[in-house]
């Protein structure tokens, strides 16, 4: 920091990072990082560095790839078809080249070889500008570039050149056009009119966008459903706000979790605040079970409400068969991830409490944060049935593009693109 004359800022080795240019990379959320990179370099002054450039970061770049406008918006099929035309033209002249697996994760202020052909690649699909050069140092603009293909790709935008960035950027061009291909159908197919105000849920990017008069009101990271217990595919609307809410643990937890648990540790009920009653209400005890069969299936094993209860907070209901739902979690630790695909089915949302005001407000609007935050916690249960239900849709998307024409491409987790011809048709 420069305290001199009023003035703060970073010093990285040549340049200075300004107030402005700071403001801009916390917005980003990629200030930690940098500074984490400054400690490394001031502890690290035995390896000196030939730097190419005075780090006057260009976080336009970065900036673009969020938008305003839902990815389910009537324009984006038309954006879509733009990319492809674009991607065409890419696949037409070779395609992009490779980075080479394997090795140390690399990031800001390396000297590689691997750099030169990151740089090639991030020419080619857009993300660092030809002026750039070959260089072999992994310089800011590098770092920026990185971190614009990691934001479009779903990954945490690091700027750290490691496995899984790898993996994303050696998935060849003309995949990536099949892909946009597919979805350009999937988006034809919701063009309609979905309403003046509704959720929708990513599933393959595990996000949420919460949408009001055409735009984004708020976007929400999420946890969706593994790939053996997928998160169905669907359109419904949210009826029912379940505050400090009991669990009832679906057959199919029961059989696949609960029972293999209490076989390994006979406590686990007792140790997560999980009951047993017959569906006459009687409540049992777990000796009463033979848990060598399915026999617990025959049975309603309820959580009740608490910090480490699995709904968290809050669960949002919405008509559907699959006993699924919108709702809280305590395992936060998740929502930080690369690969969000952990749940049985639900979505877990972050930042419940921000979703859950909307949805009040835009229905109910005797509700507020304050009130919302205070029900919280009471701890005590409370049901608050919407006065006007929320159109809500759980969609598969796996790649989009924006007005400004960004890309995005997320992994094709449920196998649903047949990305590389295996025979299995792609589903919208």
């Amino acid at each position: 920091m420069n305290l001199l004359s009023g003035q703060f800022g970073i010093k990285l080795h040549h340049g200075w990072i300004t107030r402005q240019t700071l403001g801009s990379l916390c917005a980003l959320g990629i200030v930690a990082p940098l500074l984490a990179g400054a400690q490394a370099h001031a502890q690290n002054v035995n390896q000196q560095v030939e730097w190419a450039d005075n780090f006057d970061i260009a976080t336009d770049n970065i900036k673009e790839v969020k938008s305003s406008a839902p990815t389910l918006s009537p324009e984006t099929a038309d954006y879509i078809a733009v990319a492809i035309d674009r991607y065409q033209r890419i696949v037409q002249a070779g395609g992009w080249g490779t980075v080479t697996p394997g090795g140390k994760s690399i990031r800001i202020g390396a000297k590689d070889p691997r750099v030169i052909e990151l740089r090639r690649r991030l020419i080619v699909s857009g993300d660092l500008e030809q002026q750039a050069g070959l260089s072999n140092t992994f310089d800011s603009y590098v770092d920026t570039a990185l971190r614009r293909f990691q934001l479009r790709h779903g990954l945490i935008p690091d700027g750290v050149m490691g496995e899984g960035t790898v993996s994303a950027l050696n998935i060849p061009a003309d995949v990536r056009l099949r892909q946009l291909e597919t979805n350009m159908i999937r988006m034809r197919s919701m063009s309609g009119f979905l309403g003046d105000r509704y959720v929708m849920v990513n599933i393959p990017a595990a996000e949420i966008e919460a949408v009001e008069n055409g735009r984004v009101r708020s976007r929400h990271t999420a946890v969706v459903g593994k790939i053996d217990r997928q998160t169905p595919i669907l359109n419904s609307k949210i009826y029912e706000l379940n505050f400090n809410p009991y669990w009832t643990v679906p057959v199919s937890i029961i059989r696949k979790d609960l029972i293999p648990k209490m076989k390994q540790d006979d406590q686990y009920l007792a140790k997560n605040n999980i009951r047993i009653f017959d569906w006459s209400g009687n409540e049992m005890t777990w000796q009463q079970i033979d848990w060598n069969t399915e026999e617990a299936t025959q049975y309603r094993f309820t959580q009740d409400p608490g910090s480490d209860n699995s709904l968290g907070s809050v669960r949002i209901n919405f008509h559907n068969k699959h006993q699924v739902y919108l709702h809280d979690t305590p395992s936060k630790t998740l929502f930080g991830e690369d690969y969000r695909f952990h749940s049985s089915g639900c979505v877990r949302v972050q930042n419940v409490r921000e979703l859950v005001t909307w949805l009040l407000q835009s229905t109910t609007p005797d509700w507020d944060r304050t009130r919302v935050d205070s029900v919280i916690r009471t701890g005590e249960r409370e049901d608050v049935k919407l006065k006007g239900q929320i159109p809500l849709y759980l969609t598969y998307v796996t790649a989009w593009a924006n007005a400004d024409g960004v890309v995005h491409f997320r992994e094709d987790i449920y196998d649903r693109d047949d990305l590389y011809g295996t025979g299995t048709q792609a589903r919208l």
